[in-house]
């Protein structure tokens, strides 16, 4: 059997309740992790082949244990070049350099501003060099999600870079269904519609959603961050991300209210749901993938580079979030529907689906759509599982919604007790050997010098005083 190590924060097979998905933060700060790392682990799941999740964490002390365990180790990235990573680049290039398996990089991505100047990844550089380097010893060439990335890395010496997107869009291997099943938007349409904090408070999304709220009835909003289900789920408001109170997530917002909001901790859940929407669009890439890959149009507000390249690349329908806050009307729903052109993202999927392929088999990769069963099995063994649904805002009161999160508590505060109790009885073992252990050490023996000076001491003195009388 063939064992695939994937960096992801939790196998697709892993089905917890919200509390426990909320409480161990499964979608690494942001679910959008979640729809490539299902995507890859299907894609990699083969007759023969066994695919594990490592969860989100680099643990460098691990690396003795991965070389014996696995076969290789396949990191899916996102927008991993960017300041605020780069000490999770730099554990992961430490745990890197001491694997002696195949190490394959899919996706990874550079980000800064639209303009695509990449003078904010300065300072950064030389660890970007070391990672790159280290993965590039241990793998055919670096997958990366677009352009920009790709001169990005270039320009920094390095020539094994293939631009091949994002596993996500893969999901379904050659086939991407997506189509316009309205002749036009109207009030009444169902309406998905996603965005980032910083989009939110710094871009002006925030504008474009509040139009889109008193124009369409049947919006949804979707989060994707973690403060964003436990805002919903919890009302915490602990987080930084709380003072952002324009966020549809913030129970203060009109559309928390009104329970039109959601976040998603699986994304056969997320998909699932959208497939009953007749748009999507917003500044969240991965929240618009989710859409497509229900067969729902949609268009991205690009925000920077990490959304734009993605966009050009896959041919998906996007505008410049700059220009859009700038003319709301010009972001209305009605308006991007009727704009967006699917015929290159549907038309040349199948041509990047053999590119992506073309990297995997380069990299000693099989996959599932040249070597398995097309996914079937993941499949089926995914609708055999029951997942829970998307995170709604608290806003009941009744006895059912109180009880599933105050039982969690409650076996939260028994697992606590256990667990005190173990490290009490532990501590005062401890102190009981360390007492008798400190009981069975006999007392230190004499130095040499004080031996000989109570040997020779006592005449001395006597000599000494004889000599002064």
């Amino acid at each position: 059997m063939n064992r695939i190590l994937l960096r992801s924060g939790k196998s697709p097979y892993d089905v917890l309740s919200l509390e426990e998905a909320l409480h161990r933060d499964v979608i690494a700060t942001n679910a959008g992790n979640l729809i490539f790392s299902d995507a890859a682990h299907k894609i990699l799941e083969t007759p023969g082949t066994e695919v594990v999740s490592n969860g989100i964490g680099t643990d460098v002390s691990a690396a003795a244990r991965i070389n014996e365990e696995y076969d290789a180790f396949v990191v899916p990235l996102a927008n991993a070049f960017r300041p605020s990573f780069e000490n999770g680049l730099k554990r992961m290039t430490r745990l890197i350099s001491k694997l002696r398996i195949p190490v394959v990089v899919l996706g990874v991505g550079a980000q800064t501003g639209l303009s695509y100047d990449p003078a904010r990844l300065k300072p950064m550089e030389r660890t970007v060099r070391e990672f790159c380097a280290a993965v590039l010893e241990r793998s055919a060439s670096i997958g990366v999600r677009g352009e920009f990335t790709e001169q990005y890395l270039r320009d920094l010496g390095f020539r094994d870079v293939e631009v091949i997107g994002c596993p996500s869009l893969f999901l379904y291997g050659r086939d991407l269904d997506v189509r316009k099943r309205l002749p036009e938007l109207t009030s009444d349409a169902r309406i998905a519609v996603n965005g980032s904090h910083s989009a939110v408070q710094k871009q002006g999304l925030d504008r474009i959603i509040s139009r889109t709220h008193a124009r369409y009835p049947n919006l949804c909003f979707v989060g994707q961050n973690i403060s964003d289900a436990r805002q919903l789920h919890w009302r915490d408001l602990t987080d930084p991300n709380a003072l952002v109170t324009a966020m549809p997530t913030h129970p203060d917002h009109p559309m928390y209210r009104e329970g039109k909001v959601r976040v998603y901790v699986d994304p056969v859940t997320w998909i699932d749901d959208l497939r009953d929407f007749d748009f999507s669009f917003g500044s969240r890439i991965h929240g618009n993938i989710a859409a497509l890959l229900a067969g729902t149009p949609a268009t991205v507000l690009c925000g920077d580079s990490r959304t734009l390249e993605l966009c050009r690349y896959f041919e998906i329908p996007h505008m410049r979030l700059d220009k859009a806050a700038k003319d709301p009307e010009a972001a209305d729903p009605a308006r991007l529907y009727e704009q967006a052109d699917l015929s290159g993202l549907v038309g040349g999927h199948g041509e990047r689906f053999d590119r992506f392929v073309g990297f995997l088999d380069k990299n000693g990769l099989r996959n599932t759509f040249t070597h398995g069963d097309g996914g079937a099995a993941f499949d089926k063994r995914m609708r055999a599982l029951s997942f829970p649904p998307g995170v709604r805002p608290w806003n009941d009161a009744d006895l059912a919604s109180l009880s599933s999160r105050f039982g969690w508590l409650q076996s939260q505060v028994t697992e606590l007790s256990r667990h005190n109790a173990q490290l009490r009885r532990e501590l005062a073992k401890a102190q009981k050997a360390k007492q008798k252990a400190a009981a069975a050490v006999p007392a230190p023996a004499a130095s040499v010098y004080r031996r000989a000076r109570r040997v020779v001491g006592r005449p001395l003195r006597r000599a000494l005083q004889a000599g002064k009388q």
